[in-house]
C-alpha cells in the first residue's frame, strides 16, 4: 500500500539555547517529517510537495531520498525560495516558532501537478492545516484530498496548528473544520481541540467539538496532551493510552513521529477501510506513541524519529 505525505518541508533552524544563541540545520516540515519516520520504520512513503530551487531545497530534497522517501512527487520552484523555521527551546524541550513563510515554494504547489498515478499506487493520504493558510494552497489541498476519496484512500489529518503562519485567522477555524469533514482518521493537541471549540460560529464545548467531528464523518479522533494520556474517540467507544514517561530534550517532531507510527502500523497490517476499526486503531496508537517518547529524547526532526532498533 504506502502512504503520501503532502505540504509542507522545510529547514528547521535549532536553537543551542545559549547566549549568544546559535542555530543548527536539520530537515523538517510536518508531513515531511511523517514520511521519514514512515520510512525509518521500515514502512514505503512518498513525499508531495514543492521545494524552492535553492541551497536549502536541495538539501531537503537529498535529506527526503536519504531516508528512504520516494520523491517522485516533489516539484521545484524559481518563485519562491525554501521555506525555513527558527526554533528555540525551553528547559522542557518545548518548543516556539519564527516562520521564514510567505512567501515559500511550498504555497506555490497547484492542483495540476498532482498525478493521477500517485494516488493509484497509495493507500493513505496525510496532511496537515499548514498547508491551508493561503487561498492557492488551500484549494490545492482539497483538491488533492478529493483525489484521495475518489481512489478509496483512507485520509488522515494532523491539525498541527501553527497560528503565526496564517496571515490573518478569519478562515483557519472554517477551513479546518472542512478537512475535519474529510478525514478518516485525526489527530488533535488538546490545546487545538480548544482553540476549535472556542473559534468555530459560537464558542461550543470540547466535548460538543467532539461529537461534531464524529457526526462529520471521522472514523477516530486522536487526542494527544503530552506527556498526559491520549484519548481516542471513536464511532462505538471512547478508549484511552497512557504515555510513557521519559525526560524530553526536544518535541519538535513528537506529534509527527507519533503519526508516522499510527499510519505505518495501519499500513504494514494492509488495513483497508473495512478494517479501520477501534482495535486497530488502538495498536497504532500505543505503537505510535512508543515513536513519540523516543523522538522527544532527540534533537532535530528527521534524525530525532526512531527506527525499529531503537524501539
Amino acid at each position: 500500500m504506502s502512504v503520501i505525505c503532502f505540504g509542507e518541508v522545510l529547514v528547521d533552524f535549532l536553537s543551542d539555547g545559549q547566549t549568544p544563541e546559535s542555530f543548527t540545520k536539520y530537515a523538517g516540515g510536518a508531513p515531511a517529517n511523517v514520511a521519514v519516520g514512515i520510512s525509518k520504520l521500515g514502512g514505503k512513503s512518498s513525499f508531495c510537495g514543492m521545494l524552492g530551487n535553492d541551497m536549502f531545497g536541495d538539501f531537503l530534497h537529498q535529506e527526503l531520498r536519504d531516508f528512504g522517501v520516494n520523491v517522485d512527487y516533489c516539484v521545484a520552484t524559481s518563485v519562491a525560495k525554501t521555506a525555513l523555521a527558527f526554533v528555540s527551546l525551553d528547559e522542557q524541550g518545548e518548543r516556539s516558532f519564527s516562520f521564514y513563510r510567505p512567501p515559500a515554494a511550498d504555497l506555490l504547489f497547484k492542483a495540476e501537478q498532482f498525478d493521477q498515478q500517485m494516488f493509484a499506487s497509495h493507500g493513505y493520504f496525510h496532511f496537515c492545516s499548514n498547508s491551508l493558510t493561503e487561498k492557492s494552497i488551500h484549494q490545492a489541498t482539497m483538491a488533492g484530498v478529493e483525489l484521495a476519496k475518489q481512489h478509496g484512500l483512507i485520509i488522515s489529518f494532523d491539525m498541527n496548528l501553527r497560528l503565526n503562519l496564517w496571515p490573518h485567522q478569519r478562515y483557519t477555524a472554517e477551513r479546518i473544520w472542512q478537512c475535519l469533514s474529510q478525514s478518516h482518521i485525526v489527530k488533535l493537541a488538546k490545546e487545538e481541540l480548544t482553540f476549535l471549540s472556542k473559534n468555530s460560529h459560537k464558542s461550543i464545548s470540547d466535548e460538543q467539538t467532539i461529537t461534531r467531528c464524529l457526526g462529520l464523518g471521522v472514523k477516530h479522533l486522536i487526542i494527544t496532551d503530552g506527556d498526559r494520556p491520549i484519548t481516542i474517540h471513536s464511532q462505538d467507544q471512547i478508549s484511552q493510552i497512557n504515555v510513557s514517561p521519559v525526560a524530553a530534550c526536544d518535541t519538535t517532531a513528537a506529534g509527527d513521529s507519533f503519526m508516522a507510527g499510527v499510519l505505518y502500523y495501519l499500513d504494514k497490517q494492509a488495513i483497508d477501510h473495512t478494517q479501520l476499526n477501534t482495535t486497530e486503531i488502538i495498536n497504532a496508537a500505543e505503537f505510535g506513541a512508543k515513536c513519540a517518547a523516543v523522538t522527544v529524547t532527540r534533537y532535530g526532526s528527521f534524525s530525532a524519529l526512531p527506527s525499529t532498533n531503537d524501539l
